[in-house]
């Protein structure tokens, strides 16, 4: 069932919306020092097999192409100076919206006095992927970037599109990184 909740989140970052981001930084690690990375080593064992290799796949190839894109060379995990590592995972939501229907009033403007007045309410339960974006200095092993993407998911029918969601997913998270210098 986990496994499940992990294919669905490729499709999280949909629809015309914008997607949520935020990221957070270690103010004191000097981000002009860091020129390679090199994904975390995923060691799973048979129990943990991801079922949805698709979505790995998609999400390192996005992230690849805007840390390229920003200058950042990718190398063998020995010779990086940041390790990358990524999460993926599913919350439920729900929302409740109230009508009230209803006809006349009473003594000063008070509703359903003289006449009658009913109240429906509607409860919408959706899923809100998130996407959690992790850069980790290699030599000290410490956090130094965390950037995320949360969005509602939503159900699209070809890899195309979710390739395409998951590319605007890595572009929105690493808008912000490196860090612009004060």
């Amino acid at each position: 069932m986990k496994y499940l909740m992990l294919a669905a989140v490729a499709l999280v970052l949909a629809g015309c919306a914008s997607v949520n981001t935020g990221w957070d930084y270690d103010p004191a690690a000097n981000f002009s020092q860091y020129k390679t990375y090199a994904w975390v080593d995923d060691k799973v064992s048979a129990e943990e097999y991801q079922h949805d290799g698709l979505l790995s796949q998609r999400v390192h190839n996005a992230v690849d192409n805007e840390l390229a894109a920003k200058g950042f060379v990718k190398v063998a995990p020995e010779e990086a100076q940041l390790l990358v590592n990524y999460l993926t995972k599913i919350d439920k939501r729900a929302t409740v919206d109230t009508f009230n229907a209803g006809m006349g009033y009473g003594p000063y403007g008070y509703r359903g006095w003289w006449g009658a007045s009913n109240s429906y309410s509607q409860v919408r339960e959706y899923d809100v992927g998130s996407l959690v974006l992790d850069l980790i200095d290699a030599k000290s092993s410490q956090l130094v970037w965390r950037g995320t993407a949360k969005n509602v998911v939503r159900e699209y029918k070809t890899p195309e599109q979710r390739i395409n969601k998951v590319n605007q997913a890595a572009k929105a998270v690493l808008e912000n990184f490196p860090p612009k210098a004060k």
